[in-house]
């Protein structure tokens, strides 16, 4: 977001992405495909510049 200059502000308001999705993204939480999508388009990035698989049943 830094990179692109763009604002959670301008995220919730100019490109409509929901405070909840944001927070779950903030919070690893689970996000929609389609908000990642949606992220992925707005900031001109691949998946894998936003998130991270880690296979929990791995780390046990």
């Amino acid at each position: 977001m830094k990179k692109n200059k763009i604002t959670q502000y301008e995220l919730i308001k100019k490109y409509k992405i929901s405070t909840g999705q944001l927070d779950r993204l903030r919070k690893n939480e689970n996000v929609s495909t389609h908000t990642l999508d949606v992220l992925c388009k707005i900031l001109n990035c691949k998946l894998d510049d936003i998130v991270e698989f880690i296979n929990e049943e791995e780390q046990n």
